[in-house]
């Protein structure tokens, strides 16, 4: 049996983050939710529905999964797949079969989970969110060749190449950092179309101005770091 494990940042996520990890396939091994820095009762609640619970205080998306992953370096067995997944309900869980099939299956590296419009709900993606997804991709396309439509979060990656990444974004970079270096790595990669619906609760992200702005920024920082380099 592959062994598979899933990291969650989460951060105040109490009234979702049950139907996220009851809605995981029970072939996945282990769920660990990152609590980054919580005022609720999202610990609580994770550990009661049957996760693992880590506590980041250092805020930060990317923060949360490098949190994750140095719990899953000091395991003595090692996954052979990690995946990503929101705490928010927003994508469905149970999907995590259809992420995951292309690594076993086809030996495929990295699988992203595409929110394409068919497949997702009216006003489940914020404007800006849209614009950025397709400022970032088209960029990415322009100056990398990189043939991703999305930067969606719900995504599974092969352990050993994850380690080779070399991750370190502690913020909203976190998702185009782990892209681009895939494709300066010539990982083999694979966009799998998903449903998306309306998230429980408020977008600490897409909610805000500020954070849009900052989530922005940080995604074309990345792009445009990388196109230096070439």
């Amino acid at each position: 049996m592959t062994n598979i494990k899933v990291i969650i940042p989460a951060y105040n996520e109490e009234d979702s983050i049950a139907l996220v990890i009851n809605e995981i396939p029970k072939f996945v091994n282990e769920v660990i939710v990152v609590d980054n820095n919580s005022t609720d009762k999202t610990s609580e609640i994770a550990k009661k529905a049957g996760a693992t619970v880590l506590t980041q205080p250092k805020m930060g998306y990317g923060n949360a999964c490098l949190k994750g992953m140095e719990y899953i370096a000091n395991q003595v067995k090692k996954p052979y797949i990690v995946v990503f997944l929101d705490g928010d309900y927003s994508d469905y869980p149970e999907e995590l079969t259809k992420i995951v099939s292309p690594i076993i299956e086809n030996d495929i590296d990295l699988v992203i989970g595409a929110r394409v419009k068919e497949l997702r709900e009216d006003g489940a993606m914020m404007p800006q969110q849209i614009f950025g997804n397709w400022l970032a991709t088209t960029l990415m396309r322009l100056f990398f060749g990189a043939k991703f439509t999305d930067l969606g979060p719900f995504r599974a990656i092969k352990y050993q190449k994850l380690l080779d990444l070399k991750m370190q974004d502690p913020t909203y970079g976190w998702t185009v950092e782990m892209q681009l270096k895939s494709k300066r790595q010539c990982l083999s990669y694979i966009e799998v179309p998903v449903r998306y619906k309306k998230r429980i609760g408020i977008s600490k992200v897409s909610g805000t101005i500020k954070g849009s702005i900052f989530a922005g920024a940080k995604i074309l920082c990345w792009i445009f770091k990388y196109s230096i380099k070439k």
